[in-house]
């Protein structure tokens, strides 16, 4: 796989199809060839460059065991080295949930680079934590209950993210989640980046009222996926495509969407 520096860590990415440049960032627990497993990168790669990352502490790319490393400004900055290392000055981003937040990042701290964004089910007004209280009060733990091993385990059931946990290192799989799980909205800067940007979420989804919220109060395009979990709104690719497609598509432009 090719690999940029950034920091002093590599990322790995791999590129396909040709056309506008399109970088496509997976979640937590998943790497680049995800998005092809799960059927977005053949069809996008019709009509643009994708280039799939491994993100920092995930696969093929360098996995830091200080949550330091994983800070919104390097999570752009890693992004922004992968367009340097090919050339590319401006592209559009598309993330799903890590991957989203790391696309808000890239849009407050470098949104010169970004040419619109595609924002799947993270929440950018409280971040990550908006959804802790919710799941475990469905699931009757305590509040003061750790989330991660349980982001753990519901990742392990998919054996495409299983094998990312096996072979990954887990003190850096630590770091990364206590990075994250700290932050806190974006929702100031991300509104205030000029970035073109869709966003989406499952309607079962605890990220899905908050995104909806931010789109309502801002303008942005926002789509639902009907009766989908977290999950659920990433494996409905022909779904989310129907949608996300024409946006990457047509004159740059932001509105919302119902």
């Amino acid at each position: 796989m090719p690999v940029a520096r950034s920091n002093g860590f590599k990322i790995a990415y791999e590129v396909a199809g040709e056309g506008p440049p399109l970088l496509l960032h997976p979640g937590m627990f998943q790497i680049g060839a995800h998005w092809d497993r799960a059927g977005y990168t053949a069809p996008l790669a019709a009509a643009h460059t994708v280039v799939t990352v491994d993100p920092l502490g995930l696969g093929a790319s360098d996995a830091p065991r200080d949550p330091a490393a994983y800070a919104l400004e390097r999570r752009a900055a890693y992004v922004v080295a992968v367009l340097d290392d090919l050339g590319i000055g401006r592209a559009a981003f598309w993330g799903y949930s890590l991957g989203a937040l790391t696309g808000y990042a890239v849009a407050a701290h470098a949104p010169e680079r970004l040419t619109r964004l595609v924002a799947g089910a993270f929440d950018p007004l409280d971040g990550f934590r908006s959804a802790v209280g919710p799941t475990l009060d469905h699931l009757g733990l305590p509040a003061d209950t750790d989330p991660y091993p349980l982001m753990e385990r519901g990742a392990a059931a998919d054996p495409a993210q299983a094998a990312v946990i096996e072979n990954g290192d887990p003190e850096a799989l630590r770091a990364n989640y206590a990075a994250f799980s700290r932050e806190p909205g974006l929702h100031a800067e991300l509104a205030a980046s000029g970035v073109p940007t869709l966003m989406y979420a499952g309607t079962a989804d605890p990220w899905h009222e908050p995104m909806r919220t931010f789109a309502e109060r801002t303008g942005t395009a926002f789509f639902s996926v009907p009766d989908a979990d977290h999950q659920g709104g990433w494996d409905r690719a022909a779904d989310v495509l129907r949608r996300v497609r024409p946006f990457l598509d047509a004159p740059q432009s932001s509105g919302k969407e119902k």
